[in-house]
């Protein structure tokens, strides 16, 4: 087996071991219990699951989806959060190197899966990611990435802090406005919280393009929601988040697209 191979293997297993950790948290912080303790227990029976029935990936095939004890199913999204942060993982790894990129895209976009099932599943964006996302990005300015290149490390500091700012400004007076008009809560805290992360992470001027891009594929949603559904509201995190990791590896052609789009 070649180095290369080897190295796309490791990345792949730790990023579904990774992706274990994350269902833990998509479960468990928008219900607010630890995700230290209890150990892992069956959404069924709550019979405690021994380690070697909780091996990422392994046991879910073994067991054939279902509990070692009740034999009733488990979720198949328990397997495909694995499978999808494995594969995030190896393409992060091969669109950067082991390089600051790699490490600082691996935890964006983790905490971004976590925000994406959460906001789906319950309608909430927790605080556990969303907050400690906002420190790990003005850390990840200082050690310097390809969305902060400035010389001395304050700068990149003062540019991921104004990517935070009005990450969550613009969303924040978006809300007002939107219960000026309508008379309810249009933009809950959640996803002001959610895109002050993305900006501290990403910078000022590509937050404001997440912000401007995210309701291109909110619409169809939004449509099948107001239309077929009868229900007023959808969960826009996740169009947050999906054109947050699109500006995060993609600023560049993104923005060269618009610039000649509007003949700039």
């Amino acid at each position: 087996m070649n180095s290369d191979l080897m190295a796309s293997l490791f990345v792949f297993l730790f990023g579904a071991v990774v992706g274990s950790f994350l269902n833990v948290c998509i479960h468990r912080m928008p219900r607010e219990i630890s995700i230290v303790t209890p150990r892992s227990t069956c959404p069924n029976c709550k019979a405690l699951i021994p380690w070697y029935w909780n091996i990422p990936l392994v046991s879910f095939l073994w067991l054939r989806g279902k509990c070692g004890r009740c034999k009733r199913p488990i979720s198949v999204r328990y397997f495909l959060i694995e499978v999808v942060n494995g594969i995030f993982w190896w393409f992060l790894w091969r669109q950067y190197g082991f390089s600051v990129e790699f490490l600082t895209s691996l935890v964006f976009f983790s905490m971004l899966i976590v925000v994406i099932v959460t906001d789906f599943e319950t309608g909430l964006i927790p605080d556990q990611i969303t907050i400690p996302g906002m420190v790990a990005g003005l850390f990840f300015s200082l050690v310097g990435h390809e969305h902060f290149l400035q010389a001395v490390w304050y700068q990149r500091l003062l540019a991921s802090a104004l990517g935070l700012l009005g990450g969550g400004a613009i969303l924040l007076v978006t809300g007002w406005f939107g219960k000026w008009v309508f008379r309810k809560d249009s933009m809950g805290g959640g996803d002001v919280k959610l895109l002050a992360m993305i900006g501290a992470f990403i910078g000022l001027k590509n937050v404001l393009l997440v912000f401007f891009l995210a309701p291109f594929p909110a619409l169809p949603l939004a449509l099948w929601q107001r239309f077929v559904k009868k229900e007023e509201t959808i969960p826009f995190g996740p169009f947050l988040a999906l054109a947050g990791a699109l500006l995060f590896m993609y600023a560049g052609p993104i923005q060269n697209f618009i610039a000649r789009l509007y003949g700039v």
